[in-house]
C-alpha cells in the first residue's frame, strides 16, 4: 500500500478533508443441509497462489430480440398514455396519488416520468415484488399466498401458504442464515447477557466488548491493521465516503456502482467522473486527465483522487479487475475504495474476497469495506485498513458517531460465522461451504449456458444474471416459477439498461445438487416455453479491449 509520505503532494492524504428425507427435511428448513459427518480443522496457510481470472461474460442479444424488446416499452408506454387520458377524462378511476384542486398551479409533485412509469408499467408485474415470507429465508422457504383484485394495485392475503419453495434469490452465500439450535449456542448465550438492544451509541454507553472482540476478528479475517463495524450495510458507504473525501476531492466511479457507494459520494461533495465498468483504459484516461488538468477553472492540484470500485457486481456478476486497477493506482498515486459486499466470503480459496481470489495483498487496498449481510448471515457492514485510517473514522464518521451500537446477538452471529470460515471453531465445516458454494456455483453457470440462455458474468461469482429482455416476459417468468416452488428475482428499469431486463440468482453452500437439478429442469422447460433461450456465443461490444501492458503491476 502507498503510504501518505509517498503519495504526490497533488493527491494529499486520505486521513481528513483538510489533510436426506426427514432428517434431510429437517435441516433444509433449519437453512442448512447436512453433508456428512465435520471433520476437525488443520491449520492451514493463509497465503494461497492467485487464481487465474475467468474472463466476465455479456453475450450480445440477436438483433431482433432487441428491436422486440424496445416494441414492447413503446407499446406498454403509448397505452399508459391513452390510459393517463382516460383517467383524466375521468373513464377510469386513478388509483395513484395526484395533484390536489387548489394547487393545480403549483410545481407538480406527481407528474413526472417516474411516476408515469410506475402507474403504467410496473403496476402490470408489481406481484412480482415484495411477496411476504413466513420461514427461515434457508434453501427452501415458505411463501405467503396472495392476489388483487385491482390489477396489483393492492393485494390480499388467502390465507394459504406455498411451502418448500426453492431460494434462489436471497444473498445467502454460505448458508448462515440458519437456524439450528446446535450452531446458534452461542448466539443464544449472548443474547442472555447483553440482551438484544444497546440503545446507545458506541461514543457514549454503546461500546460492549463484544464490539471490540468482532472488529479485532474482522482484521484478522481480512489481513489488515484494523477494521470497524456499522450497524447497517448501506450506511457503511454512504456515510463513511463523506468523511474520507470532500470538496477539492476527485471520485472515479465505476458506472455499475451500487446506490450506496453513489449516494455516499454524492454527499460527500466532491467531484464525481464515471469510467465504463470494469474499463481499464476509460480510467487510466480519466485519471491522466485528472493529474494534467488538475481541479476545474483554477487547475490546481485535486487533494485526493479516489477510485471507487465493487468486488462483486451484484447486478451483472462480474468481477472486479483488481490487479490491473492496482497497477493504475499505484501509477498515479490515487487511493482504492473497494467494497466486497458480494465477494467477501463467497470468493477466494478461504473465502477472504478478491483480494485472496486474486493474490493480492489487502494492504495495497487503502480502504476496503464489506457487508455482514450476505455471506455471514446477519447485518451490518465493516471498513478496514490502516490503524490510522480506522481510528480517523471513528471520531468523523457519521455512522459511527450519531448510529446506536450493533445488536449483541447479531454480532455473534458475525463472529461466529468468521470463525466458522476461519476454521478457529475447530472443524472444516466453514471451508466445506466455501468450496460448496464455488462448486455450485459454477455448476449452475456451465449448465445454463448449454441449455441457450444468456448469462452474465464471472464464472466464480455467485450473483448469476439471466437474461430476459422483453418486458413481457419478466413478469411471466417469475410467476411461472413460482407455481413451479422456485423462488426467483426478477430485476428491470431502472435498476438495469432499459434493454436488458433479467432474473438474478442467487446461488447458495445450502442448495444441494438436487435442489439446482430441480431449478434447472424448470428453467429448460421454461425457456422453451417463452422463448427466452437467446444464446448465440456472440461476445458483446460492451467488453471493450485494452493494452494491458499500459499498466503492469510493480514488482
Amino acid at each position: 500500500m502507498i503510504r501518505a509520505d509517498e503519495h504526490h503532494l497533488r493527491n494529499g492524504t486520505l486521513k481528513a478533508h483538510s489533510d436426506q428425507k426427514q432428517q434431510g427435511s429437517n435441516s433444509l428448513k433449519n437453512g442448512f443441509h447436512v453433508a456428512g459427518k465435520v471433520q476437525k480443522n488443520a491449520n492451514g496457510d493463509s497465503f494461497h497462489q492467485p487464481r487465474v481470472r475467468g474472463e466476465d461474460s455479456f453475450e450480445e442479444a440477436p438483433m431482433y430480440v432487441a428491436v422486440l424488446t424496445y416494441m414492447g416499452y413503446g407499446i406498454v408506454i403509448l397505452f399508459g398514455y391513452f390510459r393517463d387520458f382516460l383517467r383524466a377524462v375521468g373513464l377510469e378511476k386513478c388509483h395513484q396519488a395526484q395533484e390536489r384542486e387548489e394547487q393545480k398551479d403549483f410545481v407538480p409533485l406527481y407528474q413526472d416520468f417516474e411516476n408515469f412509469y410506475k402507474r403504467n408499467l410496473y403496476m402490470r408485474v408489481r406481484d412480482n415484488w415484495n411477496r411476504p415470507i413466513c420461514s427461515l429465508p434457508g434453501p427452501v422457504f415458505d411463501v405467503m399466498e396472495r392476489v388483487s383484485d385491482d390489477y396489483n394495485w393492492t393485494f390480499r392475503l388467502t390465507g394459504k401458504t406455498i411451502e418448500n419453495v426453492i431460494n434462489m434469490g436471497s444473498y445467502n452465500y454460505l448458508g448462515f442464515a440458519e437456524n439450528n439450535v446446535d450452531f446458534l449456542k452461542t448466539v443464544a448465550e449472548e443474547t442472555r447477557q447483553y440482551g438484544v438492544g444497546v440503545c446507545s451509541t458506541r461514543q457514549e454507553l454503546g461500546n460492549l466488548s463484544i464490539h471490540e472482540n468482532l472488529e479485532q476478528l474482522v482484521a484478522e479475517f481480512l489481513g489488515v491493521e484494523s477494521a470497524m463495524a456499522f450497524g447497517m450495510g448501506f450506511a457503511t458507504n454512504s456515510m463513511n465516503i463523506p468523511a474520507l473525501v470532500g470538496k477539492g476531492c476527485l471520485i472515479l466511479s465505476d458506472e455499475l456502482n451500487h446506490t450506496s457507494l453513489i449516494l455516499g459520494a454524492r454527499l460527500s461533495g466532491a467531484t464525481i467522473r464515471v469510467f465504463k465498468h470494469n474499463n481499464m483504459q476509460s480510467l487510466e484516461k480519466l485519471l491522466k486527465e485528472a493529474i494534467c488538468s488538475g481541479q476545474p477553472r483554477t487547475h490546481r492540484g485535486w487533494k485526493k483522487i479516489l477510485i471507487m470500485v465493487e468486488g462483486i457486481y451484484s447486478m451483472e456478476g462480474s468481477l472486479v479487475r483488481l490487479p490491473e486497477i492496482l497497477a493504475l493506482k499505484k501509477k498515479y498515486k490515487a487511493y482504492l475504495y473497494l467494497d466486497e459486499a458480494h465477494s467477501i466470503g463467497a470468493v477466494g480459496p478461504t473465502g477472504r474476497g478478491v483480494t485472496e481470489h486474486f493474490g493480492v495483498d489487502p494492504n495495497e487496498v487503502d480502504v476496503l469495506m464489506g457487508t455482514f449481510t450476505k455471506s455471514f448471515g446477519a447485518a451490518g457492514g465493516y471498513i478496514a485498513g490502516k490503524k490510522e485510517l480506522v481510528d480517523y473514522l471513528r471520531s468523523h464518521s457519521h455512522s459511527a458517531m450519531y448510529a446506536t451500537a450493533m445488536s449483541p446477538p447479531v454480532v455473534e452471529q458475525i463472529i461466529r460465522a468468521i470463525k466458522c470460515i476461519m476454521g478457529v471453531d475447530g472443524t472444516t465445516e466453514g471451508q466445506r461451504r466455501v468450496r460448496q458454494l464455488s462448486e455450485n456455483t459454477r455448476y449452475l453457470r456451465s449448465r445454463l449456458k448449454e441449455m441457450g440462455f444468456i448469462v452474465y458474468g464471472n464464472q466464480d461469482s455467485p450473483v448469476v444474471p439471466l437474461l430476459l429482455y422483453l418486458p413481457g416476459k419478466v413478469g411471466e417468468f417469475s410467476r411461472a416459477m413460482l407455481k413451479r416452488k422456485i423462488g426467483v428475482v426478477v430485476v428491470g428499469f431502472p435498476a438495469t439498461p432499459i434493454a436488458e431486463a433479467r432474473a438474478r440468482f442467487c446461488v447458495s453452500a445450502a442448495h444441494t445438487r438436487e435442489m439446482l437439478d430441480k431449478v434447472l429442469q424448470n428453467l429448460d422447460e421454461l425457456g422453451d416455453h417463452i422463448r427466452v433461450k437467446f444464446s448465440r456465443r456472440r461476445p458483446s461490444h460492451r467488453q471493450e479491449l485494452y493494452n494491458e501492458t499500459d499498466f503492469e503491476r510493480d514488482s
